[in-house]
C-alpha cells in the first residue's frame, strides 16, 4: 500500500489564515480593553490623590518629609507639579489649569520652588567666595533653615533642594547637583568638573587635605599630572592652597565650610 502523506490544501492555508486574523482581532481587543482599564484606575487614583492633597495640605506645607512623600506619589501617578498644565474648555480654547500644588503651596506651584530655587542662588553666589561655587546641600538647606540670605528660614528638604535645583534648567542656569564621595553638592560654576579633578575633590575629602606626593603614592600618578590637576583646580577657586607645611598643602573650602556635617 502506497502511504504518501498528503500536502496542505487551499482551503487549510486559509482556515489558518482566518483563524490568525481571529486572535490578532481578539488580542488588539484585549489590549484596548486593558488600557481604558488602566486609564480609568490612573484617573480614580489622581482623584483620591488630590483629595488626600486637600485633606492633609497643612502637613504638605510644614512638613518636607511629609511633602517628599506626596511628591514621590505624584510621580508614581504622572503628575508633574512643576509643569503647567492645560485643559480645553467646550469651545475649544485653551485655559491653565492650575496643579494640586497651587492649591496646597498656595498662588503657582512654581512660586515655592522658584523662590526656593532664587534663595539657592543667591547662597550660592554669596558664598562663592568661601567655597568656589561647590556648597553641599546639607550646608545649605541649614543656611536656609536659619534664615540667612533673602526670604531664609524655610524648613526644606535635600528632595526640595533637588527639584528647586531641577527648575532652574529651563532659564539655561549652570547650577546642578553632583555627588563627591558620600556628599552631594551644588554646581554653580559653569566648569565640569574632570575625572581627575573629582578624584582629587574626593581624597581630600576623606584625608581633609592632600599633597602632590600624596596623588603620587595613592593614585600612583606621576608627578606632572598631580600639579596640573591641582592647579586647575586652585585656578578654579576649587581649592586653596597651605604654603606653611613642608610641601604645599590643598584644602577644598567646599568641605571645610561642611566639615561640621560629617
Amino acid at each position: 500500500m502506497d502511504h504518501r502523506r498528503r500536502t496542505p490544501g487551499l482551503s487549510s492555508l486559509s482556515s489558518r489564515g482566518l483563524q490568525n486574523h481571529h486572535y490578532t482581532s481578539h488580542g488588539a481587543a484585549l489590549r484596548t480593553r486593558n488600557a481604558q482599564s488602566l486609564e480609568t484606575q490612573l484617573s480614580v487614583f489622581q482623584s483620591l490623590l488630590h483629595n488626600f492633597a486637600l485633606t492633609h495640605s497643612k502637613d504638605i506645607r510644614a512638613n518636607p518629609a511629609f511633602r517628599a512623600e506626596f511628591a514621590r506619589m505624584c510621580s508614581a501617578l504622572n503628575i508633574d507639579f512643576l509643569a503647567s498644565s492645560y485643559h480645553r474648555d467646550n469651545k475649544g480654547a485653551e485655559k491653565g489649569a492650575e496643579s494640586i500644588w497651587a492649591q496646597l503651596l498656595g498662588g503657582s506651584v512654581n512660586d515655592f520652588y522658584f523662590n526656593l530655587g532664587v534663595l539657592i542662588v543667591e547662597e550660592c553666589r554669596s558664598t562663592r567666595a568661601e567655597n568656589g561655587g561647590l556648597i553641599s546641600v546639607s550646608d545649605l538647606k541649614a543656611r536656609i533653615s536659619k534664615g540667612r540670605g533673602i526670604g531664609g528660614g524655610m524648613q526644606v528638604s535635600d528632595d526640595d533642594i533637588s527639584r528647586a535645583v531641577d527648575s532652574l534648567a529651563p532659564l539655561g542656569s549652570c547650577f546642578s547637583i553632583m555627588k563627591i564621595g558620600h556628599r552631594s553638592l551644588i554646581r554653580s560654576v559653569p566648569k565640569e568638573l574632570n575625572t581627575d579633578q573629582s578624584t582629587v575633590l574626593e581624597a581630600i575629602q576623606v584625608l581633609g587635605y592632600v599633597t602632590v606626593s600624596m596623588l603620587q603614592i595613592n593614585l600612583s600618578w606621576e608627578r606632572p599630572r598631580a600639579h596640573a590637576v591641582v592647579e586647575d583646580l586652585m585656578a578654579d577657586s576649587l581649592v586653596w592652597v597651605d604654603t606653611q607645611a613642608g610641601e604645599n598643602e590643598y584644602w577644598s573650602p567646599a568641605f571645610i565650610t561642611a566639615s561640621s556635617d560629617v
